[in-house]
Order: structure tokens, then C-alpha cells, then sequence
């Protein structure tokens, strides 16, 4: 169960990429209707086909070279799901065992509700909350593989860390969790970005357009959460102040996870003695920096596919890396008192 949920946790992360390159390529209505595409289980492609699929649906013609990005992620992703019933059925029926089972069917009970996400960012023509929401359940669901996988891999050890946490550093646990929010908070920024399609709103840095804070920036419509279910979302609605005000946002939120987590990651170093973390931190160091140069790429370049889709890749495993230090983090046994303290606890019972 462990080597494949560790398997379940990679393919959630192609999926993800799957579901960038999607969006990217403006793929995401390359099939109007769904599971299917145009009533197929595959994309038209013959003349016969193409010209019922052209009846079927008159206002989205076939697009071949749109539709297969869409068909491959869905491929992509009933496949994960398989997988993910799978994990569920073993761990019922090795329950007695001492197996995992409430995680495993949370996931997949999970995996149906994405799915339902997944309609309904066809249905509603990408809707940006659907699209947002979806987004991130992706990242939830692999969230949840991580921790499943981690559960699994503790079981088959079966030994406890021999390592401790110093009082010190158990002190950093709660600064974990507030780091592990934030990436959650950029990660929706990111979902809510994408969505919109305000990624191309800056194409210079460190300044938007030549200014270092973008005159006429719509919060308040960029932010908009009652947008209208109906139009073709296909390419965005929104004006171009309110995508530049995501678009900054955005930036000012990943400045905020840089500057939090070199403080943080400093600390957890300068404190981590032999706890065995040292691993653990490099992987999380080494994911924000590939990410923060990703991203700066991402302007520069004028977002390329390929980094584009590298950014979303890189997100996730900055907030793998994020969850398994704290992971970590919770397996280690608090430190002693030290002997001097204990030494002293005992006399004053005795004398009592």
C-alpha cells in the first residue's frame, strides 16, 4: 500500500501539470461536454465523427489539437482515481490489520467530489470559482496522498525516531503551521490568478507596467466572488485593472512566503541539532527558491509553456515539501528536562 500510494502521489502531481498544460493552451472547452468528448470516448478525429460532433454541439466546432489536451488530463485522471479506490478497498479489507482505512476513504470520497469539480468547470464554461475550486482540490487531493503515504511508510518501519526535539525547537511548530497557510493562501492566489487568466497582466519586474504600484488596480472587481454563471469564462471577463490587482496581489504574497521562510528555515537550522530535520529542510529550501525563480521566469519570458507549467508543478512540491517537515517535525519526542532539573524534582520528593 505504501509503493502505491507513493505511486498515487506522483500521478496526482502529473495530473496537476496535466491540468496546467490544459489551461495553458486554452484547452480547458476543448471538449464541451463531459466525461466524454462530443458523446465520444475519444476526440473525433474522422470526417464521419467530426461531422456528428459538429451537430451535436453547432457553437463549439472541433478543435482536434484542443481537444486531446483536455482528454488526456481526464484520462490522466481516472486513472488516479482508480488508483485511489483501489487504496480504499484494500485498506477495508485490511482493516483488522491495523491498516489506515478512515484516510483512505476520505480520499476517495474526495476524489468523486473533484471529479463533480471537474463537470462543472465544463458545464459552466469555466466559471473562475469552479475553476479556482477545482484547482485546488487538486492540490488537497495530493496533499492527502502525501500524508496517506507517510501514515503507510511509518507502519512499515515500525520503529520510533531515535532523535528528539529540543525545547527550542518544538517552540517552531506553530510558526510551521502559519508558514503551511500561507503557502495554502498563495496557492489559492495562484488558483485565482490562473483562473482569471491575469498572468500576463505584469510583464516587467520588479515593477507592473512600468510602476511600483499600478495606478487604477481594481480590488474590488479583481476579487470579485459573484461573478455570473453563464458567459464563456474561455480567456477571462474581467478588466485589465482588475487582473493587474490580482496579478500584484499575487506577487506581494509570494515576497511574504520568501521573506517568512528564510526567517523560519534559518531558525529551524540554527535549532535543529540532531534531530534528523536537516533533510527535510534542505527540500523545503531547495522548492521555495526553484519556485521564486519559476515564477520570476514566468515575466520575464512572458510565460512560456513549459515554466508555466513547471511554476504549478513546483507549487506542489513546495507545499509536499512544507507538509512532510512538519510531518517530521511531529514525529520527533519532545526533549527531557535536563539531568540537573530532574536531579533536583527527585531530592525535593524524596525530602518530602
Amino acid at each position: 500500500m505504501a509503493r502505491w500510494s507513493t505511486a498515487a502521489c506522483l500521478l496526482a502531481v502529473v495530473v496537476i501539470m496535466l491540468g496546467a498544460w490544459t489551461r495553458l493552451v486554452d484547452a480547458g472547452l476543448g471538449c464541451p461536454d463531459w466525461p466524454g468528448c462530443y458523446g465520444f470516448l475519444t476526440v473525433p478525429q474522422s470526417e464521419t465523427r467530426i461531422a456528428i460532433a459538429n451537430a451535436r454541439f453547432p457553437e463549439t466546432p472541433v478543435d482536434v489539437s484542443k481537444g486531446w489536451p483536455e482528454m488526456i488530463h481526464r484520462y490522466a485522471a481516472g486513472i488516479l482515481g482508480l488508483v485511489v479506490f483501489g487504496l480504499a478497498a484494500t485498506a477495508v479489507r485490511h482493516r483488522r490489520a491495523g491498516v489506515p482505512v478512515k484516510l483512505p476513504l476520505f480520499i476517495a470520497a474526495f476524489i468523486l467530489l473533484q471529479g463533480a469539480f471537474g463537470a462543472w468547470t465544463v458545464t459552466l464554461k469555466l466559471w473562475p470559482q469552479v475553476v479556482a475550486l477545482h484547482l485546488l482540490g487538486g492540490f488537497t487531493t495530493l496533499t492527502l496522498l502525501l500524508l496517506l503515504t507517510l501514515r503507510l511508510r511509518k507502519r512499515s518501519r515500525g520503529s520510533a525516531p531515535s532523535s528528539t526535539a529540543s525545547p527550542a525547537l518544538a517552540r517552531l511548530r506553530p510558526w510551521l503551521y502559519g508558514g503551511l497557510m500561507l503557502v495554502i493562501m498563495q496557492i489559492a492566489l495562484g488558483a485565482w490568478t490562473a483562473a482569471n487568466y491575469a498572468a500576463v497582466a505584469c510583464t516587467d519586474l520588479p515593477t507592473c507596467q512600468g510602476q511600483w504600484w499600478p495606478e487604477g488596480m481594481d480590488f474590488q472587481h479583481g476579487f470579485d466572488i459573484t461573478q455570473q454563471v453563464g458567459p464563456n469564462y474561455l480567456g477571462g471577463q474581467l478588466t485589465a485593472d482588475g487582473r493587474v490587482a490580482i496579478h500584484v496581489t499575487h506577487r506581494l504574497g509570494a515576497v511574504i512566503v520568501l521573506g517568512y521562510f528564510v526567517v523560519l528555515l534559518m531558525l529551524l537550522w540554527r535549532n535543529r541539532g540532531d534531530s534528523g530535520l536537516d533533510r527535510s529542510i534542505a527540500l523545503v529550501s531547495a522548492a521555495l527558491a526553484v519556485q521564486i525563480g519559476l515564477g520570476l521566469a514566468n515575466v520575464w519570458l512572458y510565460i512560456p509553456l513549459s515554466i508555466a507549467v513547471a511554476h504549478n508543478a513546483m507549487g506542489a512540491g513546495l507545499l509536499l515539501t512544507v507538509v512532510n517537515l512538519i510531518w517530521q517535525h511531529r514525529q520527533l519526542p519532545q526533549s527531557e528536562t535536563s539531568p540537573a532539573t530532574h536531579t533536583t524534582t527527585i531530592n525535593r520528593e524524596v525530602t518530602a
